[in-house]
């Protein structure tokens, strides 16, 4: 039964299939029977882990197991404080991921509270009130406006009934509900008229309509087994640091081995040799690595949050950084999601209306010009009866003395009660100066004709000065039929085959803009007419002019899609709207570029995957999409090697959210289904806050590869000094307790400095990290080897020149290795600042990180201590340095960094030879 297309079937074929009464309903023996066969209409949730097994689950990753190792080394080594603090780092990790796994399991929950508690159903003949989750496949349901629809319903009567829909479809507005069967078999869930979707909401009118799905069965429950379904995205953050690990220890232990080996066989002692290649083996792992990423992944989210950007697991700071794709909901995240009027046409004449959202300030221009509404009859008598035919009702907020959201913003003083086409009217006619309030004292509503599908109008009698007229609003070419007259130049006159093709050209263009048009007519009612009928009422009406409202785009989009644009990132829109409304919002923002493609739904569904995994990089809209098709076009992307982002805010799209690379939810308007299944979540819905979270990626991205370029090169050149001695047969130029506090001054505050450093100037225009790249791309592997050899060359040559002076003396090899100790320590501090760019240390301003300056001098006064404070120099056999000592330390220091810098700073100041055929046209250099 699952197959059948509902939408198609009339009442006696329901009937049939369904096994009811349309009239009578279920009896209460046959509900309980089909309860038994398809369980309760509820969400159900999938096979939860324990909590234990999930917080256990978070000690499995790679570079948690090398730290679980780098504790027990420390531990043996007596170094009991570093244990502690790599266990306490541990331990808070684990909770952080254990806290974040539990939140996002929380989706299916908040789809559950979605579900009405209370349906009215038909039993045997009898109205009554039952709990929702007891709803069974052939009940008869009742519902009115404000219902929140308790299952998937076909509709078989329905009185002016409209749906809100968006947060399943995508639909901007109330969708119009019929009880008629539809032909059409393939038809996309916003199309299906007559069906009514479990948890979306009942805005107008009355329905009854017979439960075709019940649970898991629904739409809703389709969307909830596809989150269950959806398996979380790796971040390539993770899979990097994991990548990084398994090549440190390989490394670290290969070069450590090759050191002890090394220095046994030219006589060190065995067990002193031990202690040096375990001490050099913690230096070399730097197990500080995965805290500090943590740390700066973790000031990244404090500052994001301040760009209105909450990030709700860390890792997707730096995913978004390496975005090249953003799938983006138009109603809501593109668009503000509040209908405008931003066109009106009368008497041959063109206005456009400014103003943004539900705020009544705005203009009428015409040629840019602004228009003197009080000599203008015509516009006056439109912006009447679009006061006049209306339900909808503006509410300033401030009247009760509640304030929203932080810091007013004149457009969110205000807030519409009512539908949201009837409210864009409201709007217009407010904003000219003709609300409906102005209006109250003047004109009193004796009689409406309500709107309906079939009509396609809606119109309101109303009194005033002793005198009737009939306001009607409607389709243009509906409501033009119903025209004898029309208003032109200020007067009535007949409305001829001429000016209807007028006004039907203007209709038209509209509707090619993308604009929702509606038609404004009025007539003057006889002092003997009753009216008691819409066909005697709505005749001869004369004509008015026309509106064109559109769900327009935030003003801050275009800009940052322009940015995106600029950094290499794709912007695509996909909705639940119509194909032709996408296409002009998409214009509008920049999004579709020449040559760029759009395509429905119906189009999706009838490609292979393979056909769309030839075209996913040419198409940047989808219009009439369904929750499945976003799926589905994530992971067409993600085929293509892009690293996705998805923003949304209804159910429909939490599926897609949590299948993305990043997902992103809107914390206004998005519902708590998407929010759960997010990785981050934009305070102010403002796709603007993207670009903002974008930057932010890419900076902490940039700064975690600067301290791992910082802590492997220094790492190296430790290695190096110890690995050379022993090769060339010297004695070692550092004890192991030296090679620990090496570790401790300059693994810890310099590094975690750099986490926090600022971004280089043109962060923004450079194209996105590829998905795969290794985390040594992009040169940084030849910085850290060439670094890394330099900073042990010049320790090492630093401690032979000191030691050549007397190699056969005790204190001449103490002063020695105390010279490489503080060589090697000054030679990383001065390349901390190296790793501030890309470049050099000449292109950036030294002083720019105050946290690095200060982090960097600590580090000094720490490695000064251990050579000038008594009671430390025995514990670290260190001795003073003399004047001619620091000289040479300075400068041995300086090499690795300033000769490499000179060298940068030389090749990026030469000019680039042209190379130029015989026919003299030169080639552009090549970079």
């Amino acid at each position: 039964m699952d197959g059948l297309k509902w939408h198609q079937l009339g009442t006696s074929e329901l009937q049939e299939q369904l096994g009811t009464s349309l009239e009578k309903g279920l009896t209460d023996a046959q509900a309980s029977e089909r309860l038994q066969r398809d369980g309760r209409n509820e969400l159900t949730e999938g096979k939860r882990v324990s909590p234990i097994l999930l917080f256990l689950n978070q000690f499995k990753d790679f570079m948690v197991l090398v730290l679980i190792g780098a504790t027990l080394i420390s531990g043996l080594l007596g170094e009991y404080l570093d244990a502690i603090t790599i266990i306490a780092i541990l331990i808070i990790n684990a909770v952080l991921g254990f806290i974040q796994e539990v939140r996002a399991e929380n989706s299916l929950r908040a789809l559950k509270e979605l579900s009405a508690p209370i349906a009215k159903v038909i039993r045997s003949g009898v109205q009554m009130s039952v709990p929702a989750k007891e709803l069974a496949v052939g009940d008869i349901v009742l519902i009115e406006s404000g219902d929140r629809i308790p299952a998937d319903i076909r509709l078989i009567d329905a009185n002016s009934c409209y749906a809100e829909e968006s947060a399943l479809t995508g639909e901007s507005v109330p969708v119009n509900k019929h009880a008629a069967a539809i032909a059409d078999a393939e038809l996309p869930l916003g199309d299906q008229r007559n069906i009514g979707f479990m948890g979306t909401m009942l805005t107008r009118g009355t329905a009854k309509g017979v439960v075709i799905r019940t649970g898991m069965n629904t739409e809703m429950g389709k969307i909830a087994g596809l989150i269950e379904q959806t398996e979380a995205m790796e971040t390539p953050l993770q899979h990097r640091l994991e990548q990084l690990g398994k090549i440190l220890i390989i490394v670290a232990i290969s070069l450590t081995v090759l050191v002890v080996i090394a220095g046994i066989l030219h006589g060190q002692p065995a067990y002193g040799m031990f202690l040096a290649g375990v001490s050099l083996a913690v230096a070399a792992i730097p197990e500080g690595l995965p805290a500090i990423v943590t740390i700066a992944l973790a000031l990244g989210v404090q500052r994001m949050i301040k760009r209105k950007a909450i990030v709700r697991k860390l890792p997707s700071v730096e995913t978004l950084g390496c975005a090249s794709v953003i799938c983006s909901d138009k109603t809501g995240t593109l668009t503000q999601n509040k209908m405008t009027v931003t066109n009106v046409w009368y008497g041959g004449r063109s206005l456009e209306v400014t103003g943004d959202g539900y705020n009544p300030a705005g203009s009428a221009l015409e040629d840019g010009k602004e228009v003197d509404i009080k000599n203008d009859s015509t516009l006056r008598r439109l912006l009447q009866i679009s006061a006049l035919c209306n339900n909808a009702v503006l509410i300033h907020t401030e009247q009760d003395g509640k304030k929203k959201r932080g810091k007013e913003k004149q457009q969110e003083e205000w807030e519409l009660r009512g539908d949201p086409t009837e409210g864009a009217l409201a709007v217009l006619s407010a904003k000219l100066g003709v609300s409906a309030k102005s209006l109250e004292g003047l004109y009193k509503r004796e009689k409406e004709f309500p709107f309906d599908s079939e009509r396609k109008r809606m119109s309101v009698v109303v009194s005033h000065q002793g005198g009737r007229i009939i306001c009607t609003k409607g389709a243009p070419d509906v409501l033009m039929d119903l025209c004898t007259y029309v208003l032109w130049d200020g007067k009535v006159v007949p409305f001829t085959a001429t000016l209807k093709r007028k006004c039907i050209e203007a209709a038209e263009g509209m509707a090619e803009s993308a604009l929702r048009v509606l038609g404004l007519a009025y007539r003057d009612l006889r002092p003997a007419e009753t009216c008691d009928n819409e066909q005697e009422a709505e005749s001869q009406l004369t004509f008015v002019g026309l509106t064109g409202m559109i769900d327009p785009p935030r003003k801050e989009v275009r800009d940052a899609i322009a940015v995106c644009r600029r950094a290499g990132i794709k912007t695509v829109m996909i909705t639940g709207d119509h194909q032709r409304t996408a296409e002009a919002i998409a214009a509008q923002l920049g999004i579709m570029p020449r040559g760029g493609i759009a395509i429905s739904g119906k189009e999706l569904e009838a490609m292979s995957d393979e056909q769309l995994d030839r075209l996913a990089d040419n198409i940047y809209v989808y219009a009439r999409v369904s929750p499945e098709h976003k799926l589905r076009i994530v992971k067409a992307l993600q085929r293509h090697g892009h690293v996705v982002a998805m923003t949304g805010d209804g159910v429909n799209d939490a599926p897609a959210i949590k299948a993305a690379d990043i997902g992103i939810a809107m914390g206004i308007s998005g519902t708590d289904v998407s929010k759960e299944a997010s990785s981050l979540v934009l305070s102010d819905d403002n796709f603007a806050s993207i670009v903002a979270a974008i930057e932010e990626g890419r900076g902490i991205y940039e700064n975690i590869r600067k301290f791992i370029r910082y802590l492997l090169a220094s790492n190296v050149g430790e290695i190096l000094v110890m690995f050379l001695a022993m090769m060339a047969g010297m004695p070692l130029p550092l004890i192991p307790i030296q090679i620990l506090w090496v570790n401790l001054v300059t693994d810890g505050l310099p590094a975690m400095a750099l986490g926090v450093d600022q971004a280089e100037k043109d962060l923004m225009q450079q194209k996105p990290r590829g998905a795969k790249e290794n985390i040594f791309a992009r040169r940084l592997g030849w910085k850290i080897i060439s670094r890394g050899i330099l900073i042990g060359v010049c320790t090492l040559a630093a401690f032979w020149i000191t030691l050549r002076i007397a190699p056969n003396s005790a204190d001449q090899l103490v002063k020695a290795q105390t010279v490489a100790f503080a060589t090697l320590v000054l030679a990383q501090l001065i390349h901390v600042f190296d790793c501030r760019s890309s470049r050099s240390i000449f292109h950036r301003n030294i002083l720019q990180n105050k946290y690095l300056v200060f982090a960097v001098l600590s580090s000094l006064l720490l490695m000064l201590a251990v050579l000038y404070i008594e009671p430390l120099r025995p514990i670290f056999k260190t001795v003073p340095l003399g004047f001619r000592e620091w000289c040479l330390v300075f400068v041995a220091a300086g090499i690795p960094t300033f000769f490499m810098g000179i060298g940068s700073v030389l090749s990026s100041n030469r000019p680039k030879k042209k190379i130029t055929k015989m026919t003299g046209m030169a080639k552009p250099s090549v970079r």
